[in-house]
This record gives C-alpha cells, sequence and structure tokens, in this order.
C-alpha cells in the first residue's frame, strides 16, 4: 500500500540534510586513505564495524521469533542495494573515472529518482518535480564546473562513468523500497532493529564484493592511526548516523522530494575540500546553494 507522506517541516529537512553532510565527510574521508586500503575492503571495514555498533542495540532482531526471517528476501534486497551494491559500484567507478565525473553522474538522482517511481512504483510525475530537478541539477552542475561552463567541455565519459550510473538506479530502487512495507510494524517500530536488519544482509554482500576484489589481485592493507580514525568515522558517520537520517526521512517526504537533498552532497563534498585545503568559499558557491534549495522548495510544494 502506498503511504501517506507528510508535508516538509523543519525536522524532515533536517534529516534529510545531514545524510548527504555526513556523506560528502565520507568523500572526503575516503579520499585521505585510498592508498592504505582496497576500496571494496574499505567499504566490507565499514559495515562490519556498523554491523557491531548495531548489534548491542538492536541484536535480538536476529532471532527466529523476530519476523526479520519471514521477510529474508526483502531485506536481503535491500542490503544489497543500499549497502553493498551502491558504494561497491561507487567505489569501482572511481578506478577508472574521475571524481568531477563520478559526481556529475550522481547529481542524476531526482530524474532516476522519478523514473524509478514511475515506471516500477506507479508514483505520479508533475510538473513541479521536473522543474526541481532541473533547478538542483543546475546547482549541481555550477559546483562542479566551478562556476566557468566552458569546464563542462573537459568531462569524458568511461565505463567507471556506467558504474555510476548503476549505483544511482540502485539507490533509487532502494529508497522506493524503504517506503514499500510488507513486513511487521514491529521490525520498523525500533530504528535500530530495522537498520540492523539490512546491515547484517549488506556487510554479507560487501563481504563477497570484498573476497572477490582479494581474489582478483594481490591488495594490502596499511594499519595506521589515520586509518582506525577514518573507519570509526566512516561507520558511525555515514553508515549509522546517515541512514538511519536518509530512511526516516525518505518514509516522512517520499523517495522523489528526498531525492532532491541528495544532491546537497556534492555541495558539501566542496565546501569541505575548501575547509580542509584552506580556501574559501566563493560566490558560485552561494548561487549553486540557492539552486539546490531551490529545487527542493519547489519540488516537495504540494499543489
Amino acid at each position: 500500500m502506498p503511504v501517506e507522506w507528510v508535508a516538509m517541516n523543519p525536522y524532515t529537512a533536517f534529516l534529510l540534510t545531514l545524510a548527504p553532510l555526513l556523506w560528502a565527510g565520507n568523500a572526503i574521508v575516503g579520499r585521505m586513505v585510498h592508498e592504505m586500503v582496497p576500496p571494496l575492503t574499505l567499504n566490507f571495514l565499514r559495515w562490519i564495524i556498523a554491523l557491531l555498533i548495531l548489534l548491542p542495540l538492536a541484536g535480538p532482531v536476529f532471532r527466529r521469533d523476530s519476523g526479520l526471517w519471514q521477510y529474508w528476501k526483502r531485506y536481503s534486497l535491500l542490503g544489497l542495494l543500499g549497502v553493498g551494491m551502491y558504494n561497491a559500484l561507487q567505489y569501482l567507478a572511481l578506478q577508472t573515472s574521475t571524481p568531477i565525473n563520478v559526481t556529475l553522474v550522481a547529481a542524476g538522482m531526482p530524474v532516476w529518482m522519478m523514473l524509478t517511481g514511475w515506471m516500477f512504483f506507479g508514483a505520479a510525475v508533475t510538473r513541479q518535480q521536473i522543474f526541481g530537478a532541473i533547478l538542483s541539477i543546475a546547482g549541481v552542475v555550477l559546483v562542479l564546473v566551478r562556476g566557468e561552463l566552458n569546464h563542462l567541455l573537459e568531462l569524458r565519459l568511461v565505463a567507471g562513468d556506467m558504474f555510476m550510473i548503476l549505483a544511482t538506479i540502485a539507490w533509487s530502487l532502494y529508497s522506493w523500497l524503504l517506503t514499500r512495507s510488507s513486513e511487521p510494524a514491529s521490525l520498523r517500530a525500533n530504528w535500530a532493529s530495522f537498520l540492523l536488519a539490512q546491515v547484517g544482509f549488506g556487510a554479507a554482500w560487501s563481504g563477497l564484493f570484498a573476497a572477490g576484489e582479494w581474489a582478483m589481485a594481490e591488495r594490502h592493507i596499511y594499519w595506521s592511526w589515520t586509518l582506525i580514525a577514518a573507519l570509526a568515522y566512516v561507520a558511525i558517520g555515514p553508515a549509522v548516523i546517515a541512514f538511519r537520517c536518509w530512511g526516516a526521512g525518505v518514509q516522512r517526504a517520499g523517495p522523489s522530494v528526498a531525492a532532491f537533498f541528495s544532491n546537497l552532497t556534492p555541495l558539501f563534498a566542496a565546501l569541505l575540500s575548501s575547509a580542509f585545503l584552506g580556501e574559501a568559499p566563493r560566490l558560485y558557491h552561494a548561487a549553486a546553494f540557492l539552486l539546490i534549495v531551490g529545487g527542493i522548495v519547489v519540488s516537495s510544494r504540494r499543489t
């Protein structure tokens, strides 16, 4: 049954803004340790730590009488799409594509979210959403080209860009599936149980991907306090907290509206990069912020 989504309010906006901020930090940290640990192994370690964090909070969800195992196929699919597949494809994309290309491809999230909802979930697409998508993507492009449109000519599509398109589609499907519940309400009543059910299956998928990574070539992990701190951040912030905020925000506002908030990620990433590099934000950052927020406001308005 389709869910009834609430009107946008400050709390819902906060949930859907905090997740992109944490994911932007994930991109910064990921770049800092990319030579210390293989990408798919980093993803696996991230979710194993998140699993260990969530177990004390909601471990009973794995009991036989919890109701989870009756719906194990659904949670296995959620874990595959949201936990294992999206990040694995994103890391694979960065092996052959540039960060600017990957981020630009990911900026199409609102479009893919609308198409996925329309094609597979019977969701209507409004003119407001289309106009909001144009505004939001324009803001992302403005950040990526650093305020100079001639930089678009420097973009070249490679195999990694196709991986990122698949990752974006996977995340769109994941977000829509969050709103289509068939399991008992008891599984969703506790946010930690709901997230742990997904992470449990997702960590298993991530482990399979990491095993394939090590089987294909010799890999090494260079342990240091920097790597340990990075793992702690990506497991607690972008994994546990961000997924909790995103899931709650999607269920309150709906996937199509939530998708526009995901376009805040490259903007936050640009601002965080500027902060770490000691560079002050520029005028085009403010213009991009207005365009992205404008897209969110337009798309979330009720007719």
